[in-house]
């Protein structure tokens, strides 16, 4: 029998922040489920919306915290607890002001990098060794405040580099849950 694997996609929650940077992960977990034919459904005992079914023929469970960004570990670790799953079998999808916009960096651990979201995950977990694809977004210009920068909108001319990235980080995301982490770290961890 398949292990159940979790795929957590970090954001804000609220309209006001739905279409930052910051909401990448929302952006990607989305699209999968949209493309699988799944629909994700509150639950509040979880603090997220979360969606059970497979992809293709292995069960997964995705979820988007409904807790702001900074605790995001609250719901993460309710979730792993909800699921029982090893931590080997968590992917978290985030954005990335450290790596260049429609990039795509899947690691099968690590420190946090700077981000409050895996920062709280971290925390809540006691622990580092979860999987987690990262989505450059492209830091702000020194004039920028970083915290201005992720919750601002994509410019018009990112748009496109933005979608193909969704559209990877998808794909990438599937790949793992089918593959594992060292083969899909070999297929997207290119340029």
């Amino acid at each position: 029998m398949s292990k159940l694997k979790l795929i957590v996609g970090l954001g804000n929650p609220g309209r006001i922040y739905q279409r930052t940077r910051h909401n990448l992960g929302f952006w990607v977990v989305t699209e999968l489920a949209k493309k699988n034919g799944l629909r994700f459904i509150r639950s509040l005992r979880l603090k997220s919306f979360v969606v059970s079914g497979k992809l293709g023929e292995q069960p997964v469970v995705m979820a988007m915290p409904a807790t702001f960004m900074n605790a995001s570990g609250l719901a993460v670790s309710r979730l792993v607890k909800k699921t029982k799953i090893d931590l080997k079998d968590l992917l978290v999808v985030c954005d990335d002001i450290n790596l260049q916009l429609g990039s795509l960096r899947l690691r099968p651990s690590g420190s946090d990098g700077g981000h409050n979201g895996l920062k709280s995950i971290i925390e809540s977990l006691a622990g580092k060794n979860f999987a987690r694809l990262r989505l450059g977004i492209a830091g702000p210009k020194k004039s920028k405040d970083t915290v201005d920068f992720v919750l601002s909108e994509f410019a018009k001319e990112e748009r496109a580099a933005v979608s193909s990235q969704i559209e990877r980080a998808g794909d990438c995301c599937a790949n793992w849950v089918r593959e594992g982490i060292v083969k899909t770290m070999d297929k997207f961890n290119k340029g």
